[in-house]
């Protein structure tokens, strides 16, 4: 079969087209294992709808499923009007978070995010104040002042505490932006960037008013995203890159 490698700001992604659902978890971990597979972050395909131009089948690594995933729908969105899939330089497609809309411009593509819910303000944790954001997939936010330091251990206790991905923001008030870093559930592991849970990070930043309505946000490979708050959307945007394309042997 044919699979194409993408990277979406540090996230990487095997995205290939069925003419049916399965389950296809066990796939999924094979692929993506990074010494005996084709290394990725999570597998996406894309299967036939009859209302969109398709639905999308989302695993992680690990082999488990996600119903939204921001770096991956941006990649998914280049791949399917590559393929033709999608026209217009648009693809519209369904997920397990809802109807997804995404921009395409040569290398540049911006989701219309699903809208967030603030689930709860209120948690205490390791001597800050978490918010749970559901940006997608549930998402638990902190302010830190120093990004440098990301205790991973205490992550993957609250990653399982709380069924979320887990984030550190720093938010430069000065300059409107943000740097986040991410444990992600399904990785099992920080990852070099985070879609939904950039957002989920802009997301309490906004309604702190600590930054406006439009702003950049570093992950941890560094790579520029832009987020932005536009009459009720939230816009996710940023490069991509198609990797390579190969046959592979299942």
């Amino acid at each position: 079969m044919t699979v194409t490698k993408y990277n979406a700001s540090g996230n990487d992604f095997i995205i290939f087209h069925s003419h049916k659902k399965d389950d296809r978890s066990d796939m999924a971990i094979k692929l993506c294992d990074r010494h005996s597979g084709v290394g990725a972050d999570g597998m996406v395909v894309l299967v036939p709808s009859e209302t969109y131009d398709f639905e999308w089948e989302f695993y992680n690594s690990n082999g488990s499923t996600a119903p939204m995933c921001g770096n991956a729908s941006r990649a998914t969105a280049h791949y399917a009007c590559e393929k033709g899939i999608s026209l217009n330089n648009k693809a519209i497609f369904l997920t397990g978070a809802g109807v997804i809309s995404v921009a395409v411009n040569g290398d540049y593509a911006t989701t219309d995010m699903t809208r967030p819910e603030v689930l709860d303000k209120t948690i205490e944790e390791f001597g800050r104040e978490w918010w749970l954001i559901d940006t997608g997939v549930p998402h638990l936010v902190a302010f830190v002042e120093d990004i440098s330091i990301f205790d991973i251990q205490i992550a993957k206790e609250l990653r399982y505490k709380y069924n979320a991905n887990v984030n550190i923001a720093f938010v430069d008030i000065n300059n409107d932006c943000l740097n986040v870093r991410t444990y992600e559930r399904g990785v099992e592991d920080e990852t070099l960037a985070c879609g939904t849970g950039m957002v989920a990070c802009f997301v309490r930043a906004n309604i702190e008013k600590l930054v406006g309505n439009n702003v950049k946000v570093y992950p941890k490979s560094k790579e520029e995203i832009y987020i932005s708050l536009d009459e009720g959307i939230y816009k996710f945007g940023g490069r991509i890159s198609k990797v390579f394309e190969a046959e592979v042997f299942i």
